[in-house]
């Protein structure tokens, strides 16, 4: 389902970029259309189109009328550079800002992450 963060455009927007990502829909595969988006979620067919046309607005998804939405060709390498950057940006600064300040050295950082169980 969705997150409850953030507006719901936006949420379903992630869910089609992490379904493409994971393999759910892979490229030149057709999506749920608007309709069955909003059957699904309980929204608007309006604010399932606002997240959808931001997704093909990035050139993530595409239009073949009268047929309906299809991931378009390299979305997936697309989205997950988009993500390693964000992810790169968001939360590698703080975690290096962190461990600086607790004293962890790279290579203990490192470690760290090593021995974490990854789910």
């Amino acid at each position: 389902m969705l997150s409850g963060i953030g507006p719901i455009f936006l949420q379903l927007a992630q869910r089609v970029e992490e379904d493409i990502i994971n393999g759910t829909f892979a490229e030149e595969s057709i999506v749920p259309s608007t309709n069955e988006y909003a059957v699904f979620y309980h929204i608007s067919p309006i604010t399932i189109s606002k997240g959808i046309n931001l997704l093909v607005d990035r050139g993530v998804l595409y239009k073949k009328r009268g047929i309906g939405m299809f991931v378009a060709p390299g979305a997936r390498e697309q989205l997950r550079a988009e993500r390693k950057k964000a992810f790169r940006e968001q939360h590698l600064s703080s975690l290096l800002q962190e461990a600086q300040l607790l004293g962890i050295d790279r290579d203990e950082l490192a470690d760290m992450i090593r021995q974490k169980d990854v789910p």
